[in-house]
């Protein structure tokens, strides 16, 4: 995972940085708020933050605000890092709009696990969110058969955008998901197929055979 790095303290920064990269991630690295704020502001930004929280510039709990302001559908996951340990300033940062709170100096393994569970949250994210275009796209598949649709009074096939008549399952088939097996209804039964089979001296079959046949 790319996750971004700001931390105005070069020997903090750089040790941060190595651990980072000996877990496998690939590190976005700022020493200040505001060049973590355009970082975060790009395209593409990492979706994993960790911030110092007293930073020149911007501090990263205004980063933190800042990011959650942004509102994408996929915002990026916040993990202040602080020597604040007072609970009534846990409880800023996390209502400020950070996710998480490492306290220093930190712990390696805590924060292993907390970038984990990060991971995880992430990973939720993005799997809503492609849920949410499936189901946007599935929506609009929907809405295609919304509206007025032209219909022969006599053989009831249907018009389509380009002016052309087809059947009614033709249609819907070519407008959504929709698939369609094909059978005799009782009405049609009775007054079509049995005239029908009774004019051929057929007289076994008394009932429609059943839907899919």
């Amino acid at each position: 995972m790319r996750i971004l790095l700001a931390e105005d303290d070069l020997i903090t920064r750089c040790m941060l940085e190595q651990i980072l990269q000996d877990w496998g991630h690939q590190v976005v690295s700022t020493r200040d708020g505001l060049a973590a704020w355009e970082v975060l502001q790009s395209a593409g930004a990492p979706r994993l933050a960790i911030l110092d929280w007293m930073m020149p510039g911007l501090d990263g709990l205004e980063v933190c605000r800042r990011a959650r302001a942004l509102a994408r559908r996929e915002p990026t996951y916040c993990i202040l890092l602080t020597v604040r340990t007072a609970k009534a300033d846990v409880v800023a940062g996390l209502e400020g709009g950070a996710d998480d709170y490492v306290t220093k100096p930190f712990d390696r393994q805590e924060l292993r696990a907390r970038i984990r569970v990060g991971e995880r949250v992430v990973e939720l994210q993005r799997g809503l969110v492609d849920r949410v275009r499936e189901l946007e796209t599935a929506l609009g598949q929907v809405k295609q058969l919304k509206g007025l649709l032209p219909i022969c009074s006599y053989c009831k096939k249907v018009r389509d955008d380009g002016n052309y008549w087809q059947q009614v399952d033709a249609y819907i088939s070519a407008h959504s998901e929709a698939q369609f097996s094909h059978g005799i209804c009782p009405t049609c039964w009775q007054d079509v197929v049995q005239p029908q089979m009774a004019a051929a001296g057929i007289h076994e079959a008394t009932e429609p055979p059943p839907l899919g046949s």
